[in-house]
C-alpha cells in the first residue's frame, strides 16, 4: 500500500534564507522550486538519498504554512508517503477510521495527486498520501 517516504515537507519563512543550510552545509541537490497557487505555498524540492525534503514557504499570510508558522514555529510540517491509487487509498483510510482533510485527491507540487490526513487520527502527526506521475520532474 505505502510504496515509500516520499518526501518530508519542512515549514520555513524564507526559502531563500534557509537554501544554503541544505545545499552547501547538507550538499543536497536542489531539485526545483515552483509556486503551487492552490496551496498559497512556495516550494523547494532537494534530493536526500531516496526521500526528498521540501521546503514550504508561506506565498500568503493566509495559506496553511504561514498559520502553521504562526502557531509552532518553523519546522517539520508534515510526512509524505509515496502511494499508487491515491483514490482507493483514500477510501481505504476512512474504511480504517482514518478523518481525511481531503476527501479527494488534489493537485499539489511537481503535478502530484495528494490528500492530507487529519493529524487527530494519526497520533498528531499530519501525513500527507502522494501519487506521482511517470517522469515527474521531482523525482
Amino acid at each position: 500500500m505505502i510504496k515509500k517516504v516520499d518526501h518530508i515537507g519542512i515549514a520555513v519563512s524564507s526559502i531563500e534564507e534557509a537554501l544554503p543550510f541544505y545545499t552547501e552545509v547538507l550538499k543536497l541537490e536542489l531539485l526545483g522550486i515552483e509556486v503551487v497557487e492552490n496551496q498559497k505555498v512556495k516550494v523547494a524540492f532537494l534530493k536526500a538519498g531516496e526521500t526528498k525534503l521540501e521546503l514550504l514557504e508561506p506565498a500568503s499570510e493566509e495559506s496553511a504554512i504561514a498559520k502553521f508558522i504562526a502557531a509552532r514555529g518553523q519546522g517539520i510540517h508534515h510526512v509524505a508517503l509515496g502511494v499508487e491509487s491515491i483514490e482507493e487509498r483514500i477510501q481505504d483510510m476512512k474504511k480504517n477510521g482514518i478523518k481525511m482533510i481531503d476527501e479527494k485527491s488534489r493537485i499539489g507540487a511537481g503535478g502530484a495527486k495528494i490528500a492530507f490526513m487529519h493529524p487527530k487520527s494519526t497520533g498528531s502527526v499530519l501525513y500527507e498520501l502522494c501519487e506521482k506521475k511517470e517522469g515527474n520532474n521531482h523525482d
